[in-house]
Protein backbone atom coordinates (compact mmCIF):
# COMPACT_ATOMS: atom_id res chain seq x y z
CA UNK A 1 0.00 0.00 0.00
CA UNK A 2 1.21 3.51 -0.73
CA UNK A 3 0.30 6.94 -1.98
CA UNK A 4 0.60 7.66 -5.72
CA UNK A 5 -0.31 11.05 -7.20
CA UNK A 6 -2.61 11.81 -4.26
CA UNK A 7 -4.38 8.41 -4.28
CA UNK A 8 -3.94 5.62 -1.75
CA UNK A 9 -3.12 2.47 -3.70
CA UNK A 10 -3.40 -1.16 -2.54
CA UNK A 11 -1.43 -3.64 -4.68
CA UNK A 12 -3.09 -7.04 -4.98
CA UNK A 13 -1.09 -10.14 -5.82
CA UNK A 14 2.15 -10.43 -7.85
CA UNK A 15 3.02 -8.97 -11.22
CA UNK A 16 1.01 -11.37 -13.36
CA UNK A 17 3.53 -11.14 -16.19
CA UNK A 18 6.35 -12.24 -13.88
CA UNK A 19 4.86 -15.48 -12.48
CA UNK A 20 4.32 -18.82 -14.19
CA UNK A 21 1.00 -19.57 -12.55
CA UNK A 22 -1.63 -17.94 -10.35
CA UNK A 23 -5.19 -18.44 -9.16
CA UNK A 24 -7.40 -15.66 -10.56
CA UNK A 25 -10.25 -16.52 -8.19
CA UNK A 26 -7.94 -16.11 -5.19
CA UNK A 27 -6.75 -12.73 -6.50
CA UNK A 28 -10.36 -11.60 -6.96
CA UNK A 29 -11.11 -12.71 -3.42
CA UNK A 30 -8.12 -10.75 -2.13
CA UNK A 31 -9.31 -7.65 -3.98
CA UNK A 32 -12.86 -8.10 -2.67
CA UNK A 33 -11.55 -7.86 0.90
CA UNK A 34 -10.10 -4.37 0.39
CA UNK A 35 -11.99 -1.06 0.57
CA UNK A 36 -11.79 0.64 -2.82
CA UNK A 37 -13.33 3.40 -4.93
CA UNK A 38 -11.76 2.07 -8.11
CA UNK A 39 -9.66 -0.76 -9.52
CA UNK A 40 -7.06 -0.70 -12.31
CA UNK A 41 -4.66 -3.03 -14.07
CA UNK A 42 -1.73 -1.74 -16.11
CA UNK A 43 -1.01 -4.83 -18.23
CA UNK A 44 -3.32 -6.97 -20.33
CA UNK A 45 -3.95 -9.81 -17.86
CA UNK A 46 -4.24 -7.54 -14.85
CA UNK A 47 -6.49 -5.12 -16.77
CA UNK A 48 -8.90 -7.96 -17.59
CA UNK A 49 -8.82 -9.15 -13.98
CA UNK A 50 -9.47 -5.57 -12.80
CA UNK A 51 -12.50 -5.36 -15.10
CA UNK A 52 -13.91 -8.53 -13.51
CA UNK A 53 -13.36 -7.13 -10.01
CA UNK A 54 -14.95 -3.80 -10.95
CA UNK A 55 -18.04 -5.55 -12.31
CA UNK A 56 -18.43 -7.68 -9.18
CA UNK A 57 -18.17 -4.62 -6.94
CA UNK A 58 -20.16 -2.18 -9.05
CA UNK A 59 -17.12 0.07 -9.60
CA UNK A 60 -16.42 2.19 -12.70
CA UNK A 61 -14.27 0.90 -15.53
CA UNK A 62 -14.27 -0.88 -18.87
CA UNK A 63 -16.31 -4.07 -19.10
CA UNK A 64 -14.57 -7.46 -19.38
CA UNK A 65 -16.20 -7.83 -22.81
CA UNK A 66 -14.58 -4.59 -24.00
CA UNK A 67 -11.18 -5.73 -22.74
CA UNK A 68 -11.58 -9.06 -24.52
CA UNK A 69 -12.60 -7.21 -27.70
CA UNK A 70 -9.30 -5.32 -27.51
CA UNK A 71 -7.06 -8.19 -26.44
CA UNK A 72 -8.37 -11.08 -28.56
CA UNK A 73 -6.89 -10.10 -31.90
CA UNK A 74 -9.30 -11.90 -34.29
CA UNK A 75 -12.27 -10.31 -32.48
CA UNK A 76 -10.60 -6.91 -32.46
CA UNK A 77 -9.66 -7.09 -36.15
CA UNK A 78 -13.20 -8.05 -37.13
CA UNK A 79 -14.68 -5.08 -35.27
CA UNK A 80 -12.03 -2.73 -36.66
CA UNK A 81 -12.71 -3.89 -40.22
CA UNK A 82 -16.43 -3.15 -39.80
CA UNK A 83 -15.90 0.54 -38.94
CA UNK A 84 -12.48 1.36 -40.44
CA UNK A 85 -11.91 -1.03 -43.36
CA UNK A 86 -9.45 1.34 -45.03
CA UNK A 87 -7.14 1.18 -41.99
CA UNK A 88 -7.44 -2.57 -41.35
CA UNK A 89 -5.00 -4.93 -43.11
CA UNK A 90 -6.10 -8.25 -44.51
CA UNK A 91 -5.89 -10.87 -41.75
CA UNK A 92 -6.59 -14.54 -41.13
CA UNK A 93 -6.51 -16.81 -38.12
CA UNK A 94 -4.04 -19.63 -38.71
CA UNK A 95 -5.94 -22.89 -38.36
CA UNK A 96 -3.62 -25.20 -40.26
CA UNK A 97 -4.11 -23.45 -43.60
CA UNK A 98 -2.07 -20.88 -45.49
CA UNK A 99 -3.60 -17.35 -45.32
CA UNK A 100 -5.65 -16.33 -48.39
CA UNK A 101 -3.21 -13.53 -49.26
CA UNK A 102 0.45 -13.70 -50.30
CA UNK A 103 3.45 -13.35 -47.98
CA UNK A 104 5.17 -11.63 -46.34
CA UNK A 105 2.91 -11.86 -43.29
CA UNK A 106 3.22 -10.35 -39.87
CA UNK A 107 2.32 -13.17 -37.47
CA UNK A 108 1.35 -12.63 -33.84
CA UNK A 109 -0.27 -14.72 -31.10
CA UNK A 110 -4.06 -14.48 -30.86
CA UNK A 111 -3.43 -13.27 -27.30
CA UNK A 112 0.03 -12.05 -26.32
CA UNK A 113 2.14 -9.56 -24.41
CA UNK A 114 4.53 -6.89 -25.65
CA UNK A 115 6.04 -8.13 -28.93
CA UNK A 116 6.83 -11.62 -27.70
CA UNK A 117 6.50 -14.40 -30.26
CA UNK A 118 5.62 -11.99 -33.06
CA UNK A 119 7.52 -12.27 -36.29
CA UNK A 120 7.70 -11.56 -39.99
CA UNK A 121 7.10 -14.66 -42.13
CA UNK A 122 8.29 -14.62 -45.75
CA UNK A 123 7.76 -18.30 -46.58
CA UNK A 124 4.49 -20.15 -45.74
CA UNK A 125 6.61 -23.18 -44.70
CA UNK A 126 7.73 -21.15 -41.68
CA UNK A 127 4.18 -21.26 -40.33
CA UNK A 128 4.73 -24.89 -39.29
CA UNK A 129 7.17 -23.67 -36.60
CA UNK A 130 4.41 -21.93 -34.59
CA UNK A 131 3.08 -23.76 -31.53
CA UNK A 132 0.38 -21.36 -30.34
CA UNK A 133 0.48 -21.94 -26.58
CA UNK A 134 2.68 -20.93 -23.66
CA UNK A 135 2.56 -20.04 -19.97
CA UNK A 136 1.39 -16.51 -20.68
CA UNK A 137 -1.64 -17.64 -22.66
CA UNK A 138 -2.40 -20.36 -20.10
CA UNK A 139 -2.66 -17.69 -17.40
CA UNK A 140 -4.69 -15.44 -19.66
CA UNK A 141 -7.13 -18.26 -20.43
CA UNK A 142 -7.73 -18.80 -16.69
CA UNK A 143 -8.87 -15.18 -16.34
CA UNK A 144 -10.80 -15.06 -19.63
CA UNK A 145 -12.81 -18.14 -18.64
CA UNK A 146 -14.19 -16.20 -15.66
CA UNK A 147 -15.61 -13.74 -18.22
CA UNK A 148 -17.22 -16.59 -20.16
CA UNK A 149 -14.58 -16.64 -22.91
CA UNK A 150 -13.79 -20.11 -24.36
CA UNK A 151 -10.33 -21.40 -23.44
CA UNK A 152 -9.71 -22.74 -26.94
CA UNK A 153 -10.03 -19.26 -28.41
CA UNK A 154 -6.91 -18.05 -26.60
CA UNK A 155 -4.39 -20.26 -28.45
CA UNK A 156 -3.08 -19.94 -31.97
CA UNK A 157 -1.85 -17.17 -34.21
CA UNK A 158 -3.12 -14.45 -36.50
CA UNK A 159 -1.46 -13.60 -39.81
CA UNK A 160 -1.77 -10.06 -41.13
CA UNK A 161 -0.87 -8.37 -44.37
CA UNK A 162 2.50 -6.65 -43.86
CA UNK A 163 2.44 -2.89 -44.28
CA UNK A 164 5.38 -0.53 -43.86
CA UNK A 165 5.85 2.92 -42.44
CA UNK A 166 6.60 4.80 -39.25
CA UNK A 167 5.20 3.12 -36.11
CA UNK A 168 3.47 5.33 -33.56
CA UNK A 169 1.18 4.94 -30.55
CA UNK A 170 -1.75 7.22 -29.72
CA UNK A 171 -2.73 7.20 -26.03
CA UNK A 172 -5.89 8.51 -24.44
CA UNK A 173 -8.96 7.62 -22.44
CA UNK A 174 -12.72 7.33 -22.82
CA UNK A 175 -15.07 8.88 -20.25
CA UNK A 176 -18.81 8.96 -20.73
CA UNK A 177 -18.41 7.89 -24.35
CA UNK A 178 -16.09 10.79 -25.18
CA UNK A 179 -12.57 10.02 -26.44
CA UNK A 180 -9.76 12.27 -25.14
CA UNK A 181 -6.33 12.05 -26.78
CA UNK A 182 -3.28 12.51 -24.53
CA UNK A 183 -0.69 12.43 -27.30
CA UNK A 184 1.22 10.39 -29.89
CA UNK A 185 4.57 8.65 -29.31
CA UNK A 186 7.02 7.51 -32.01
CA UNK A 187 8.49 4.00 -31.96
CA UNK A 188 12.04 3.65 -33.31
CA UNK A 189 13.55 0.22 -34.06
CA UNK A 190 17.14 -0.94 -33.81
CA UNK A 191 18.38 -0.67 -37.42
CA UNK A 192 17.57 -3.74 -39.50
CA UNK A 193 15.38 -5.35 -36.82
CA UNK A 194 11.81 -5.42 -35.51
CA UNK A 195 12.99 -4.71 -31.94
CA UNK A 196 12.16 -1.35 -30.37
CA UNK A 197 15.19 0.78 -29.51
CA UNK A 198 13.34 3.78 -28.11
CA UNK A 199 10.06 5.65 -27.82
CA UNK A 200 10.05 9.42 -28.40
CA UNK A 201 7.38 11.80 -27.12
CA UNK A 202 5.94 13.88 -28.69
CA UNK A 203 5.74 12.50 -32.22
CA UNK A 204 7.40 14.04 -35.26
CA UNK A 205 4.13 13.69 -37.21
CA UNK A 206 2.48 16.86 -38.49
CA UNK A 207 -0.89 18.01 -37.16
CA UNK A 208 -2.78 16.65 -40.19
CA UNK A 209 -1.56 13.10 -39.54
CA UNK A 210 -2.25 13.34 -35.81
CA UNK A 211 -5.79 14.48 -36.55
CA UNK A 212 -6.20 11.50 -38.89
CA UNK A 213 -5.14 9.09 -36.14
CA UNK A 214 -7.49 10.74 -33.64
CA UNK A 215 -10.44 10.49 -36.04
CA UNK A 216 -9.80 6.77 -36.60
CA UNK A 217 -9.53 6.20 -32.86
CA UNK A 218 -12.87 7.91 -32.28
CA UNK A 219 -14.48 5.43 -34.69
CA UNK A 220 -12.81 2.28 -33.39
CA UNK A 221 -13.06 2.61 -29.59
CA UNK A 222 -16.90 2.78 -29.53
CA UNK A 223 -17.04 -0.23 -31.88
CA UNK A 224 -15.06 -2.21 -29.30
CA UNK A 225 -17.50 -1.17 -26.57
CA UNK A 226 -14.69 0.52 -24.66
CA UNK A 227 -15.52 3.19 -22.06
CA UNK A 228 -14.31 4.28 -18.64
CA UNK A 229 -10.64 3.51 -19.12
CA UNK A 230 -7.27 4.35 -20.65
CA UNK A 231 -6.26 2.91 -24.01
CA UNK A 232 -3.41 3.07 -26.48
CA UNK A 233 -3.65 2.43 -30.22
CA UNK A 234 -0.67 1.44 -32.37
CA UNK A 235 -0.49 2.58 -36.00
CA UNK A 236 1.76 2.26 -39.04
CA UNK A 237 2.02 5.64 -40.79
CA UNK A 238 3.59 5.69 -44.28
CA UNK A 239 4.84 8.93 -45.72
CA UNK A 240 1.76 9.60 -47.87
CA UNK A 241 -0.49 6.53 -48.05
CA UNK A 242 -3.36 5.44 -45.80
CA UNK A 243 -2.41 4.70 -42.19
CA UNK A 244 -2.84 1.16 -40.82
CA UNK A 245 -4.13 0.27 -37.39
CA UNK A 246 -1.86 -2.31 -35.73
CA UNK A 247 -3.76 -2.99 -32.50
CA UNK A 248 -5.77 -1.49 -29.65
CA UNK A 249 -4.67 -2.01 -26.04
CA UNK A 250 -7.32 -1.37 -23.39
CA UNK A 251 -4.92 -0.11 -20.73
CA UNK A 252 -2.51 2.68 -19.92
CA UNK A 253 0.83 2.76 -21.77
CA UNK A 254 2.86 2.58 -18.56
CA UNK A 255 6.24 2.95 -20.28
CA UNK A 256 5.08 6.29 -21.68
CA UNK A 257 3.90 7.71 -18.34
CA UNK A 258 7.32 9.21 -17.41
CA UNK A 259 7.53 10.78 -20.88
CA UNK A 260 4.16 12.48 -20.57
CA UNK A 261 4.99 13.75 -17.08
CA UNK A 262 8.33 15.11 -18.26
CA UNK A 263 6.86 17.26 -21.04
CA UNK A 264 3.36 18.02 -19.72
CA UNK A 265 3.98 18.17 -15.97
CA UNK A 266 1.04 15.86 -15.27
CA UNK A 267 0.96 12.11 -14.66
CA UNK A 268 -1.22 9.80 -16.71
CA UNK A 269 -1.44 7.62 -13.59
CA UNK A 270 -3.19 10.44 -11.73
CA UNK A 271 -5.64 10.68 -14.63
CA UNK A 272 -6.05 6.88 -14.67
CA UNK A 273 -6.93 6.78 -10.96
CA UNK A 274 -9.45 9.61 -11.35
CA UNK A 275 -11.08 7.73 -14.21
CA UNK A 276 -11.18 4.49 -12.20
CA UNK A 277 -13.10 6.32 -9.47
CA UNK A 278 -15.67 7.52 -12.01
CA UNK A 279 -14.33 11.07 -12.30
CA UNK A 280 -13.48 12.95 -15.48
CA UNK A 281 -9.69 13.47 -15.49
CA UNK A 282 -10.32 16.73 -17.39
CA UNK A 283 -7.09 16.44 -19.35
CA UNK A 284 -6.44 19.71 -21.14
CA UNK A 285 -4.53 19.25 -24.41
CA UNK A 286 -1.55 21.58 -24.66
CA UNK A 287 1.72 21.75 -26.51
CA UNK A 288 4.49 19.73 -24.84
CA UNK A 289 7.59 21.42 -23.52
CA UNK A 290 10.66 19.60 -24.80
CA UNK A 291 11.09 15.94 -25.75
CA UNK A 292 11.27 12.81 -23.58
CA UNK A 293 12.58 9.36 -24.54
CA UNK A 294 12.26 5.84 -23.18
CA UNK A 295 15.38 3.99 -24.35
CA UNK A 296 15.45 0.17 -24.33
CA UNK A 297 18.84 -1.51 -23.90
CA UNK A 298 18.79 -4.91 -25.67
CA UNK A 299 21.03 -7.85 -26.52
CA UNK A 300 20.64 -9.83 -29.71
CA UNK A 301 22.40 -12.99 -28.47
CA UNK A 302 21.65 -15.10 -25.42
CA UNK A 303 23.97 -14.83 -22.41
CA UNK A 304 24.14 -15.80 -18.76
CA UNK A 305 23.55 -12.87 -16.39
CA UNK A 306 26.21 -12.66 -13.68
CA UNK A 307 25.62 -9.14 -12.35
CA UNK A 308 23.40 -6.13 -13.04
CA UNK A 309 23.43 -2.45 -11.99
CA UNK A 310 21.25 -1.21 -9.18
CA UNK A 311 17.99 0.40 -10.29
CA UNK A 312 17.90 4.19 -9.99
CA UNK A 313 15.57 7.04 -10.77
CA UNK A 314 14.63 6.84 -14.45
CA UNK A 315 16.32 3.43 -14.76
CA UNK A 316 14.47 0.08 -14.82
CA UNK A 317 16.51 -3.13 -14.67
CA UNK A 318 14.62 -5.93 -16.43
CA UNK A 319 16.85 -8.96 -15.78
CA UNK A 320 18.32 -10.55 -12.69
CA UNK A 321 21.54 -12.51 -12.04
CA UNK A 322 21.67 -16.29 -12.07
CA UNK A 323 19.64 -16.91 -15.22
CA UNK A 324 20.12 -16.80 -18.95
CA UNK A 325 18.49 -13.96 -20.81
CA UNK A 326 16.28 -16.47 -22.61
CA UNK A 327 14.90 -17.65 -19.26
CA UNK A 328 13.73 -14.25 -18.07
CA UNK A 329 10.67 -13.49 -20.17
CA UNK A 330 11.95 -10.17 -21.49
CA UNK A 331 12.59 -11.31 -25.05
CA UNK A 332 10.87 -10.72 -28.36
CA UNK A 333 11.50 -12.89 -31.42
CA UNK A 334 14.91 -11.28 -32.07
CA UNK A 335 16.31 -9.85 -28.84
CA UNK A 336 16.39 -9.63 -25.05
CA UNK A 337 15.58 -6.51 -23.03
CA UNK A 338 18.10 -5.61 -20.30
CA UNK A 339 16.99 -2.18 -19.08
CA UNK A 340 14.94 0.90 -19.81
CA UNK A 341 16.42 4.39 -19.42
CA UNK A 342 14.31 7.56 -19.39
CA UNK A 343 15.67 10.94 -20.41
CA UNK A 344 14.45 14.34 -21.59
CA UNK A 345 15.77 17.52 -23.13
CA UNK A 346 14.79 20.69 -24.91
CA UNK A 347 15.35 18.95 -28.26
CA UNK A 348 15.05 15.39 -29.56
CA UNK A 349 18.78 15.22 -30.14
CA UNK A 350 19.57 16.36 -26.59
CA UNK A 351 17.20 13.81 -25.03
CA UNK A 352 18.62 10.96 -27.13
CA UNK A 353 22.21 11.89 -26.34
CA UNK A 354 21.46 11.83 -22.60
CA UNK A 355 19.85 8.39 -22.85
CA UNK A 356 22.71 6.90 -24.86
CA UNK A 357 25.33 8.37 -22.52
CA UNK A 358 23.60 6.80 -19.54
CA UNK A 359 23.20 3.45 -21.30
CA UNK A 360 26.91 3.42 -22.13
CA UNK A 361 27.70 3.68 -18.41
CA UNK A 362 25.58 0.72 -17.27
CA UNK A 363 27.56 -2.17 -15.79
CA UNK A 364 25.94 -5.44 -16.84
CA UNK A 365 28.17 -8.52 -16.53
CA UNK A 366 27.13 -11.15 -19.04
CA UNK A 367 28.85 -14.46 -19.80
CA UNK A 368 28.87 -15.59 -23.42
CA UNK A 369 27.96 -17.98 -24.80
CA UNK A 370 25.15 -18.80 -22.43
CA UNK A 371 25.83 -22.12 -20.63
CA UNK A 372 23.52 -25.00 -21.53
CA UNK A 373 20.67 -25.65 -19.16
CA UNK A 374 21.20 -28.66 -16.88
CA UNK A 375 18.82 -31.58 -17.49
Amino acid sequence: MGDVDGYRVHVVGPDLDAVAGFDPRALIGEADALPADGVVGTKDRSALLAALVARRRGLPGPTPEALLACQHKPTSRGLQAAVAPEATPRFARLDGEVPPFPPPYFVKPVVGRLSQDTRRVDDPLELAELDGWDAYREGYAAIAELAGFPRGEVGGYLAEELRSGMEVTLEGYVHGGRVTVIGVTDSVMYPGTNSFERFEYPTRLPRSRRDELAALTERVLPALGFDGGFFNVEFVVPEREQVTLIEVNGRIASQFAPLVRAVHGRSTYEALFALACGDDPAWTPREPEGVAISYVLRRFEDAFVEAVPEPEDDLEILVRPGLRLSEQGTNDAESFRLAIVYGSGETREEALARCRERVAGLSFRLREPAPARRP
